[in-house]
């Protein structure tokens, strides 16, 4: 199995993806606006015997702390082919991105997941508590690139509109 850049050609297979591992439209849609809005800052793919198997995406995520700009990500969704899920093609998509981003100029990284998942490859719920957004709890866990980029009293995260969720105040 090898982890590439999404070219056009894989983006038939990522929607079919998206949509079996999602069990509906909603993530694969999401994916199609956030390329036609122009939000993508990477996006990988798995590929075992010429197939795409996995897929994880990450859009800019504009993220403002003390009155300060983060060069943050959102990390949403990753999908991965039934067949192949628990296998480990999840885990290895985010490791290889998060190495790719480190060096980047990327700050941070945002992620809506299942809480039991994503502190293994270092997000923290603790982290993202002080950001007002539209979600919160265990499941919102946010992750830095630069040690103390979002370090300060508080702040906010403004989703792009292809997310479908109100800005929070």
């Amino acid at each position: 199995m090898r982890i590439e850049i999404e070219q056009a050609a894989h983006r038939a297979q990522i929607h079919a993806i998206t949509r079996a591992a999602f069990g509906g439209d909603d993530e694969a849609d999401l994916v199609e606006r956030l390329r036609e809005e122009g939000w993508v800052r990477l996006s990988l793919v798995a590929v075992e015997d010429e197939e795409v198997v996995g897929h994880v995406l990450f859009t800019a995520l504009p993220v403002i702390v003390d009155g300060r700009t983060v060069d943050a990500l959102c990390l949403a969704p990753v999908s991965v082919r039934p067949d192949y899920q628990r296998s480990g093609v999840g885990s290895m998509l985010i490791r290889d991105a998060l190495a790719r981003l480190a060096d980047s100029g990327f700050e941070a990284v945002i992620v809506l997941g299942h809480p039991a998942y994503y502190p293994r490859f270092g997000f923290s719920a603790a982290l993202a508590a002080k950001l007002a957004a539209p979600f919160s709890g265990e499941a919102f866990m946010a992750l830095e690139l630069v040690e103390g980029a979002l370090r300060g009293q508080s702040g906010r995260v403004r989703y792009p509109a292809a997310f479908g969720v109100e800005a929070a105040e």
